[in-house]
């Protein structure tokens, strides 16, 4: 079993406040670590929580400057640890030239560092999963950011495998692995695929057709509710959402938890959380320092664990 698990580093929409950072998320899966946006002062708000991990690759929604303005002073940390593993900064259209130029006052790095453009439509292949970036409605170009986990082999069954003629050792493990051993193919004794994991991440944007039609079925909704219904107007002239907005989307993708992010400080989080809830009950305003975990789908639904990362505060 792989553990998942999305930790909020930062919660806030364009303006910090004392309760909440910008935005930083960090995917933990397995050993690997992704860290999405990376607001001024993503490092300091690990470094009082979780820990400042290897990041694996870092994820930029769009090149406004309280999702990016963080990323100078950790790509300088990370060298100043002498760290050795290659790092991929990907983004939207602009963020090889955004990167370039912060190497030009940060300083180039010791170890590789790779930055990667992407477009709408793109998938990121790794083990075991994949990543998509998919288009949404913000001012520029912007992306969301779909983790999907490959399905898993169905489940084994002891029983119809002796009674197919298989010895009970190697030829279990063989024929768990896809080969036909035998004569006794892999489906007369395993059950159906079992279906990874999906994790949506919106980024700043509008109410969006591509987005929720990249998020049907997903196991946990990101999505940024930096108005409320009563500021709809003005969530659209600056290409934002609305909690309410979110919780359509959610409740019509078929999503199992949403969680609100972007919040801003003109609003109480229990506002939102209201709002939400009167149209999708499965919603939850994550704070700073807390974290989201994963199971698998047949050993229980996604979970908010409150002020799981304050040990170190």
């Amino acid at each position: 079993m792989t553990d998942l698990s999305v930790f909020f580093a930062g919660t806030g929409g364009s303006l910090p406040s004392r309760g909440r950072g910008l935005p930083a998320i960090l995917i933990a899966r397995g050993g690997e670590r992704i860290l999405i946006d990376c607001g001024e002062g993503t490092q300091r708000q690990l470094l009082r929580s979780v820990g400042l991990p290897e990041l694996d690759e870092v994820l930029i929604t769009h090149l406004h400057a309280d999702h990016w303005l963080g990323l100078p002073g950790m790509l300088k940390t990370f060298d100043l640890r002498a760290r050795e593993r290659p790092l991929t900064v990907s983004g939207p259209r602009g963020t090889r030239d955004l990167v370039q130029t912060l190497l030009r006052y940060v300083g180039r790095t010791t170890y590789p560092l790779y930055t990667a453009e992407l477009n709408g439509g793109d998938v990121l292949e790794h083990d075991g999963y994949e990543i998509t970036a998919v288009p949404v409605a913000h001012r520029g170009s912007a992306l969301a950011y779909v983790l999907r986990e490959r399905d898993r082999p169905g489940q084994f069954d002891p029983a119809a495998a002796v009674a197919a003629g298989l010895v009970p050792g190697p030829e279990f493990g063989r024929v768990q692995r896809g080969e036909t051993v035998h004569g006794v193919a892999p489906e007369r004794v395993m059950g159906p695929a079992r279906a990874g994991r999906t994790l949506a991440f919106s980024g700043d944007t509008r109410p969006c057709a591509a987005l929720a039609a990249a998020v049907a079925g997903a196991d946990l909704l990101v999505h940024e509710a930096t108005f409320s219904i009563e500021d709809a107007e003005r969530a659209y002239e600056t290409g934002h959402s609305t909690a309410t907005q979110a919780a359509g989307l959610a409740r019509d993708a078929g999503v199992k938890l949403l969680a609100l992010n972007h919040i801003s400080i003109r609003y109480r989080p229990s506002e939102l959380l209201e709002e939400a809830r009167e149209i999708f009950s499965a919603t939850v305003v994550p704070r700073d320092f807390d974290t989201i975990e994963l199971p698998l789908p047949e050993r229980g639904e996604p979970r908010l664990v409150p002020g799981s990362g304050r040990g170190n505060c």
